[in-house]
C-alpha cells in the first residue's frame, strides 16, 4: 500500500513540475495563431481550451481531468467512458477514464492519441528486450565459458562499447549501416512500421523486417549490460562446489551448463530484464524518430516541434505511469521470490 501511494505521489510531482515549466515558457496561443491574428480570434481561443482561467484553476481542472474519480457534467459524461457511482445528470460522481486534455493542433483527445500510438511502443519495447535479452545470455554464456581468450576480451569489449555510445548515435550508424550502405544484402528499410494499411482493402499487412533494426538499436544498452551480467554470474557460479560435482560426476556439458550452471546465473539478469522495459519504453523517444516508427516517442517529438503542450504533458505523465506500475509490479515479484523482502 505504501508503494502505492508513494507512486501516486510520484505522478502528482510530475504534473505538478511539468505544468509549472509550460505555464513559464509562455502563452501557447502565440504559437496556435497565424501572425497577425487579432486578438478576439486568441481571445476563442483561450475561451476553447480554458486557457483564460487563473493558472491555478486550469491546474485544478487538470487534474480533475486525470483523475478515474470525478464529477461529470453532460458533456464529459458523453465523452468520457465511465462508470457512475451517483448522481444523474449535471454534477454526475463517476468512475472514469483519466484524461489528458486536448491536442492543440488537432483538437483530438490526448487519451486517444496516446491509446493509438501505446501499440507501437511496446512492440518495440518488447522487441528490443528479446534481442537484448537472448544475445546477451548468449554472448555472455560465451564470454564465461572462453575466460581469458580473445573471444571473451572481444564480447567484454564490444559490451563496454555498446554501454557507452548514446542510443542516439547508435540508431543512426545502425540504419547506414543496415539500411543504406548494406541494403542489397539485408533488404531491410530505413524507415517504416511494423504493419502498413492496405491500399486497395481492408486491415493492414505486417512487415516484420521493419521491426529489426530499432528494437537492435534499441536494445544496444541492455544487451550489453545482460552480456556482462551474465558473464560475471556465470563465472561464480561456474566455481561453486555443486557445479564442480556435476562434473566429477561425468555428466554431458550441456547439463552441467545448462541444468546446474545457467539456471543459477540467471536470476540477476531476469531481475534487470523488468527494470530495463520500463526504461526502454521511455527511452524509445529518439529511435522512433530516427527509423519514424509510430509511438509514444515519435509523438511526443513531433509535439515539441509544434509545441502542443497537452500531448507532450500527457505523453510524459504516461511514461511516469508506467514506470511507477512497473516498479511496483518488480516489488511484488520481489516478495514472491524472496520470502525475507516480505519482513520489510
Amino acid at each position: 500500500m505504501a508503494r502505492i501511494i508513494q507512486g501516486i505521489l510520484v505522478i502528482w510531482g510530475i504534473v505538478t513540475l511539468l505544468f509549472t515549466i509550460f505555464y513559464v515558457m509562455g502563452d501557447p496561443v502565440e504559437e496556435l495563431v497565424e501572425e497577425g491574428a487579432d486578438e478576439a480570434t486568441k481571445a476563442a481561443i483561450r475561451a476553447k481550451y480554458g486557457l483564460d482561467k487563473p493558472v491555478f484553476v486550469q491546474y485544478l481542472v487538470y487534474l480533475h481531468d486525470l483523475s478515474p474519480i470525478g464529477v461529470l457534467d453532460s458533456a464529459g459524461q458523453a465523452e468520457n467512458p465511465h462508470i457512475g457511482l451517483f448522481g444523474v445528470g449535471e454534477g454526475k460522481m463517476a468512475i472514469k477514464a483519466p484524461g489528458f486534455g486536448r491536442s492543440y493542433q488537432t483538437d483530438r483527445p490526448v487519451r486517444e492519441m496516446i491509446s493509438q500510438k501505446i501499440e507501437g511502443t511496446l512492440i518495440l519495447a518488447t522487441g528490443a528486450i528479446l534481442i537484448a535479452a537472448i544475445l546477451g545470455i548468449l554472448l555472455g554464456v560465451i564470454a564465461a565459458l572462453r575466460y581469458g581468450t580473445w573471444i571473451d576480451n572481444a564480447i567484454l569489449s564490444g559490451s563496454v562499447v555498446g554501454i557507452s555510445a548514446p542510443s542516439f548515435f547508435m540508431g543512426v550508424l545502425i540504419a547506414w549501416l543496415f539500411a543504406v550502405k548494406w541494403q542489397a544484402f539485408t533488404g531491410l528499410n530505413a524507415t517504416g512500421y511494423m504493419f502498413e494499411e492496405n491500399i486497395f482493402g481492408p486491415g493492414r499487412t505486417l512487415v516484420l523486417k521493419n521491426l529489426f533494426l530499432p528494437a537492435l538499436a534499441l536494445g544496444i544498452r541492455p544487451l550489453a549490460i545482460f552480456i556482462q551480467l551474465t558473464r560475471s554470474s556465470m563465472l561464480d557460479v561456474l566455481k561453486a562446489d555443486y557445479v564442480r560435482t556435476a562434473w566429477a560426476k561425468g555428466l554431458s556439458a550441456p547439463k552441467v551448463i545448462g541444468q546446474h550452471a545457467l539456471r543459477n546465473a540467471l536470476n540477476p539478469v531476469l531481475t534487470s530484464v523488468t527494470g530495463w522495459l520500463a526504461s526502454l519504453l521511455a527511452g524509445a523517444f529518439f529511435i522512433e524518430y530516427i527509423f519514424n516508427w509510430q509511438g509514444i516517442g515519435k509523438l511526443t517529438i513531433d509535439a515539441l516541434n509544434t509545441k502542443d503542450f497537452p500531448v507532450i504533458l500527457g505523453c510524459a505523465i504516461f511514461i511516469g505511469f508506467i514506470f511507477v506500475v512497473v516498479s511496483i509490479v518488480t516489488d511484488m515479484l520481489y516478495r514472491v521470490l524472496d520470502p525475507r523482502m516480505r519482513k520489510k
